[in-house]
């Protein structure tokens, strides 16, 4: 028996349990593609598997209904994997353990992926159903949509017919998301130069902060690790001389990063522990409400003579890390309270021969984005790093005539028996990079409450997702009359 088994409505829960029991995180999608594909085969559906694990399912409109619009429902397959430090889960392998604890399903140790296992769950759910009526549908599912929307980038779309896109990938409850932010992933590569340095070595550690996802929850103004990172070790070299022996931070470019730590030689590290002292008294003051765990550890010092970064590439990391803009940068000014564009410092680690940084930078002006782009590749070009883009994908724009839009909102009101809100996020989604595909296309992105996304603390509320589904199906068929 499910943990899930009892909840409502069921057809939903019972295929989001079966998700969750697969390992799905970006990058690690064919168990995951292989489950729709058997799905489809199962229910005698076609559908069509590509190369990069990207699936489509099609289902014939309702008997009577076979002259209303096609519509795609859209979801991703993978999931941010993000664990405590305590777990010992192997997430490549292994399933979640879910929990439901009061309105709220959770994940023991890890993220639970309802960001985005819940538009597969519903998809399927209403692929399962005849008794739903509805015109003909598409379902798509992509790839990698957490590490720059891959799958969606190379979905060969020349076989949908789909008129309208409900994409299921919103976190917000009562809201329908008509635009969102265009992004781009660079990474910054400083060659790995060494030397021999005597000192006492000692780790500084950089833990216990909220983290959260980079674009929905870059306005909380918590605290980044490796920016932390940086501005502490920047007053260490203010005191003392010292050099970089290892340094790795973050885990994903689309999450906030909750830990960091560097080895360091330090010719004087009392001077530097008191550096880190006045710090750590400054940080904790400055993010008690955001970061109310926020911890400096510093590791017992030993004399050693060891290879470490040379003292240029130590000063050049910390520059890097003090100085690189991190943040909200701009507000709108048309739409009250969104972030038009930010950046997120979300990974440093060490690769081969290189220094490695990389970022998330997101905007729903396409030119901001690439001015920022602009700071960061002059900054490195005095710094000596090497600059290349991973991904990038424009914004979804808003649209003043949506169809879908009008029809959802009607849907909304019969459900809810209120107005929605009509927002824009500052967060990708696939619906930009789709509707580009097809032109016609007009998308309207819904989702249930998820809360503290891309970190082990979240959450799927199960009312509300009950709600979500009731405006699926409402929507479906109001849009067959």
């Amino acid at each position: 028996m499910g943990v899930l088994t009892d909840l409502e409505p069921k057809s939903v829960f019972r295929y989001f349990e079966e998700i969750c029991q697969i390992p799905h995180g970006s990058g690690n999608t064919k168990a995951i593609s292989d489950y729709l594909k058997k799905f489809a085969v199962a229910h005698d559906l076609k559908y069509r598997q590509d190369e990069w694990n990207n699936v489509i399912i099609w289902k014939d409109a309702s008997p009577g209904y076979e002259a209303a619009p096609t519509v795609m429902l859209q979801g991703h397959m993978d999931m941010v994997c993000e664990q405590e430090d305590d777990c010992d889960k192997n997430m490549e392998t292994e399933g979640l353990d879910l929990f439901v604890e009061g309105d709220l399903i959770g994940a023991r140790g890890t993220t639970l992926g309802g960001d985005d296992g819940i538009a597969l769950a519903m998809a399927l759910a209403v692929l399962d159903d005849d008794s739903i009526c509805h015109g003909p549908l598409e379902c798509v599912f992509t790839v990698d949509e957490e590490v720059g929307l891959k799958g969606a980038l190379a979905l060969d779309a020349s076989d949908l017919k789909s008129d309208c896109m409900i994409n299921i990938d919103s976190e917000k409850d009562k809201v329908l998301t008509v635009s969102c932010a265009g992004s781009i992933r660079p990474f910054f590569r400083f060659p790995l130069q060494r030397e021999t340095f005597a000192g006492k070595a000692f780790t500084i550690s950089v833990e216990g902060l909220q983290g959260g996802h980079s674009g929905e929850e870059i306005h909380l103004g918590r605290a980044n690790a490796n920016n932390l990172l940086g501005r502490v070790l920047f007053e260490i070299s203010q005191v003392t001389e010292c050099r970089i022996s290892d340094i790795h931070g973050g885990s994903k470019d689309n999450a906030i990063p909750r830990n960091a730590k560097a080895r360091i030689i330090a010719r004087d590290p009392e001077k530097a522990f008191e550096a880190v002292d006045v710090i750590r008294k400054a940080v904790e003051q400055e993010f008690y409400s955001t970061d109310p765990d926020i911890e400096l550890h510093v590791s017992e010092e030993v004399e050693t003579e060891e290879t470490a970064f040379d003292r240029s590439l130590t000063e050049r990391i910390i520059c890097f890390l003090f100085c690189a803009p991190n943040g909200v940068q701009v507000m709108s000014a048309d739409v009250p309270g969104l972030v038009q564009t930010s950046l997120n410092i979300g990974r440093i680690y060490l690769e081969g021969d290189d220094v490695v940084c990389s970022a998330m930078l997101r905007s729903s002006v396409n030119s901001q984005n690439r001015e920022v782009l602009a700071k960061l590749q002059a900054l490195c070009k005095i710094l000596g790093a090497e600059v290349t883009v991973a991904s990038s994908y424009s914004a979804w724009e808003y649209k003043p005539v949506s169809p879908l839009r009008d029809v959802m909102t009607e849907a909304f009101r019969t459900v809810y028996g209120e107005e929605p809100k009509v927002e824009a996020l500052h967060a990708g989604l696939e619906c930009g990079i789709l509707s580009g595909k097809l032109p016609q296309l007009d998308c309207v992105s819904i989702g249930p409450d998820l809360t503290e996304i891309h970190t082990p603390r979240e959450r799927l509320h199960i009312q509300s997702t009950g709600r979500i589904w009731r405006l699926l199906l409402e929507t479906l068929q109001t849009l067959t009359a």
